[in-house]
């Protein structure tokens, strides 16, 4: 008999169904699938995708629920680049069975992926979050009374030495060389223009300088010091629930008082998708009147706007001194009224929920979700990303109303949970045996097992005091 070798074996001309590998699937992903199909997610999205696919020319190409649940994917495993999300799914037979791939047919590449982002407009990918929006409003997941607005900012995929003048097209080495050759130096070295550099006032300014392969992306200070390329996007959150019910993304430098007042719309008109949506099955979702910020979206023009918009505001003031109100009265009340409200009882609270609830959804989506630095590029490609993305954490939130799980990973810290649960109740009850022993001396024989002292421990649970279980 000749010695067999690996990878010799002679393979069949067909293989049948069940010799392919199956997995059982992982309960999460089999639960959220449960969940879309039963609200018709892929024929909604198939609805709205058809006018960007031909009708019978060209090869068939990604499937729209593919292509969303694949972005979903990219959240709930906290992959933030295309290419990762491809990896991923080709990995694993349970995220192949929650895209719902038919047999014997390869996930997407990354490529396809790519492509087809590009291909579906910014408005679809909106439709698809208002329909998440309706979901959890049916739920009961949305009040929508009170809106927590706040921003953070998402490096660019783009390099700062790759900025060119917006004026002449000069890269940033070649302008400070230009600059030496005007002070005199006639060949300059790198200290030399390292050395003009820093006698410059200004450095870099989003006026003169852009990049050529993100124009979108502005020149910003981020929260760790750093300067970088950044995109600015913006949540407009339920204080009530911590759904998100508006994204909206802007260059890096833009500030928060230019930028509030088109989120508040856009979740106001959201909101009133998601009631149209769930139509006479909630009572819960009301019309948007106040609006929570923190200090950095503070100022007399935007109180007085969100004032006439009907908005009543609870936004932090900063120490600005004293200031004069000739002729801006109707500013002046505005801002006396915001500072009334947030001194009252129900402005301390809303601020301090302010900081639990807008901060969980940038760690969720941002920090464990990957897409704190951009992999795309653009503010219409980035828009794309934010709202499939924060979809996602609002589907993660009637997930946990459901099953109380957000993320596929929560399986593993509820079973971390169990072991020291009764880690915890072996302790307390080892604890409780040498009390309960001394404790029960005069009333059981001198002969009387351990196994009876816990018993009759257990029997009487007030002991548990005496040991500070």
């Amino acid at each position: 008999m000749a010695m067999g070798k690996s990878g010799e074996e002679q393979k069949g001309l067909f293989v049948s169904f069940k010799d392919l590998p199956r997995s059982t699937g992982h309960p999460f992903y089999e639960a959220l699938d449960v969940q879309l199909r039963s609200r018709g997610f892929d024929r909604h999205v198939e609805g709205l995708c058809t006018k960007f696919y031909a009708p019978t020319m060209g090869r068939p190409g990604l499937a729209p629920g593919v292509y969303f649940r694949a972005l979903l994917v990219g959240y709930f495993e906290g992959i933030g680049s295309e290419r990762g999300i491809a990896w991923r799914l080709a990995d694993s037979l349970s995220l192949r069975s929650f895209l719902r791939l038919p047999t014997g047919k390869e996930p997407p590449d990354h490529s396809t992926i790519s492509r087809t982002r590009r291909l579906i407009d910014i408005d679809t990918h909106q439709a698809v979050f208002s329909w998440v929006l309706g979901a959890l409003s049916k739920a009961g997941l949305v009040k929508g009374k009170t809106i927590g607005v706040d921003a953070t900012t998402l490096e660019a995929n783009a390099a700062m030495r790759s900025i060119v003048r917006r004026d002449d097209g000069r890269s940033y080495n070649a302008f400070l060389e230009d600059l030496a050759n005007a002070s005199g130096i006639a060949t300059p070295t790198r200290e030399d223009l390292a050395r003009v550099d820093r006698k410059r006032k200004k450095k870099g300014s989003n006026k003169d300088w852009k990049n050529p392969h993100d124009p979108d992306a502005q020149i910003t200070k981020m929260k760790d010091g750093r300067t970088h390329l950044a995109h600015k996007q913006e949540h407009a959150v339920d204080m009530d629930t911590g759904a998100v019910v508006a994204v909206t993304v802007a260059g890096g430098a833009e500030g928060d008082t230019l930028t509030v007042e088109g989120t508040l719309e856009a979740a106001k008109a959201n909101l009133a998708e998601a009631k149209k949506k769930a139509g006479d099955d909630t009572e819960q979702a009301e019309e948007p009147e106040e609006a929570v910020a923190d200090k950095g979206y503070h100022s007399k023009a935007v109180l007085h706007a969100l004032r006439l918009c009907g908005w009543r505001t609870y936004i932090s003031e900063p120490d600005r001194g004293r200031q004069h109100w000739v002729g801006e009265e109707d500013a002046r009340d505005a801002v006396y009224a915001n500072r009334r409200r947030k001194r009252g009882c129900r402005g301390q609270a809303l601020m301090r929920r302010r900081g639990e609830v807008l901060e969980r959804t940038f760690a969720h989506t941002l920090d464990t979700g990957g897409l704190r630095r951009a992999t795309v590029r653009g503010h219409v490609n980035v828009a794309k990303r934010a709202l499939v993305q924060v979809a996602a954490f609002n589907l993660g939130l009637l997930m946990r109303k459901l099953f109380n799980m957000g993320k596929p990973r929560a399986l593993q810290g509820a079973a971390v949970a169990i072991a020291a649960a009764i880690l915890a109740f072996l302790r307390c009850l080892v604890a409780l045996v040498p009390h309960t022993s001394r404790d029960l001396t005069s009333r059981t024989a001198p002969g009387a097992s351990a196994a009876a002292s816990v018993r009759c421990a257990l029997a009487r649970p007030e002991l548990a005091f005496t040991t500070g279980c």
